[in-house]
């Protein structure tokens, strides 16, 4: 994106904590030791002007639009802590069946129970929604960094500081996303070439070329490809820990993810079809796994994520779809506005549809992958509830 505007029986007393921890939504396998940090946010390690730690909003939408950052206290509650059901009315019961069910309880313990060797990993990301995943998967066995994580800062145009190229050279596994979206990492990793440092570029590792859509932790199915691949290289790093890493790897899934998955299914089940408008293609792939049906023209949505000028046919079309309500619910990436986008969120609130946020990092910037993602979808049920009435 380019910014314009510059998420069993006899159960042991030890075996029942884990569990009741387990339902009330524990989502960080990480410790003092894998703490993440940003070389875009810390004095101590960067001289990196990019140090805004808050979420950006377009003052002319921000008061409205239904944004992670601005959004009820409850939900964001919810996300944050993991303690109480979904907002949604129907998505509360799905979510609370999947945090109570069977396989959290041995997962979060069989985490309990292995302790890693001592060993730590020097592992980073480029962005801080890969980062998070990271460092939840390796838990106390590694020390992670994002590169990225203000949300003012636009990956494409990003200039690594020489504190980014200490941490990407000191990396044992960097994760960069790949597909044109932060191709100065590879660039770094090019300058400080290492045989034994593992490296997942997500784009090559889930098949998208250069020139696809870049947003791909938007996607549920490549976020899961990835985790595997993060843990099937931290094994091949550190193999005495292989155990501890599965554990980790089966906590973060029947844990860290239960609420989230437990949104994108409610979401499908009570709202596929229902048509949509989108500000740019962010929202594709996760419109396209909550079964939604996405109107807004494709080169549309890749015209405003790459920085450049969308026909006058596509603005036709979708003022078309705003003017006569053929969408339900707008989509806006508060982290990307242009005057075009402005018009569209303000043509939908003046008729009445619900815009509902997304953004690019996570929002806010110590909240993990999956609070931050849980926030959104709660954000996004609420709007299609309100549109729908179901």
């Amino acid at each position: 994106m380019r910014l314009r505007s510059r998420l069993l029986p006899a159960l042991t007393a030890g075996t029942l904590a884990l569990a009741l921890t387990a339902c009330g939504g524990s989502t960080s396998g990480s410790s003092p030791t894998s703490s993440s940090s940003s070389s875009d946010t810390s004095s101590s390690d960067t001289s990196s002007s990019d140090t805004s730690s808050s979420a950006m909003s377009p003052s002319d939408m921000s008061s409205s639009a239904m944004s992670p950052s601005d959004m009820s206290s409850s939900a964001m509650s919810s996300a944050m802590t993991d303690s109480s059901a979904m907002s949604s009315g129907d998505s509360s019961g799905a979510s609370s069946e999947m945090m109570s069910s069977s396989p959290s309880a041995p997962a979060s313990s069989a985490a309990a129970d292995i302790k890693p060797s001592g060993q730590v990993i020097q592992v980073a990301a480029s962005i801080n929604a890969w980062g998070s995943i990271l460092e939840q998967l390796g838990g106390d066995a590694v020390k992670s960094k994002s590169i990225i994580t203000n949300p003012d800062t636009d990956p494409h145009d990003y200039e690594p500081t020489p504190a980014d190229a200490r941490v990407i050279d000191g990396s044992q596994l960097f994760v960069e996303n790949g597909i044109g979206y932060d191709s100065w990492a590879a660039k770094t990793l090019a300058a400080s070439p290492d045989d034994k440092r593992q490296v997942i570029d997500v784009g090559k590792l889930v098949g998208i070329p250069d020139g696809g859509n870049p947003h791909r932790w938007y996607s549920p199915d490549d976020v899961e490809k990835v985790a595997d691949a993060i843990t099937a290289d931290l094994k091949k790093l550190d193999p005495t820990d292989s155990a501890y890493f599965d554990a980790q790897r089966t906590k973060f899934e029947n844990v860290g993810l239960a609420k989230y998955h437990a949104a994108i299914k409610n979401i499908k089940a009570t709202y596929g079809g229902t048509p949509v408008g989108a500000s740019e293609s962010i929202f594709a792939p996760l419109s396209d796994a909550l079964g939604l049906k996405l109107l807004t023209p494709p080169s549309f949505l890749k015209a405003i994520s790459e920085g450049t000028d969308p026909s006058p046919a596509d603005k036709a079309m979708i003022d078309d779809q705003i003017k006569n309500k053929k969408i339900k619910v707008y989509v806006f990436n508060s982290q990307n506005s242009t005057p075009d986008v402005a018009a569209q969120v303000k043509a939908a609130k003046a008729g009445g549809i619900p815009v509902s946020e997304v953004t690019e990092t996570l929002s806010p910037a110590t909240a993990t992958f999956e609070q931050w993602q849980v926030a959104q979808l709660d954000s996004l049920a609420s709007a299609l509830k309100q549109a729908t009435g179901k």
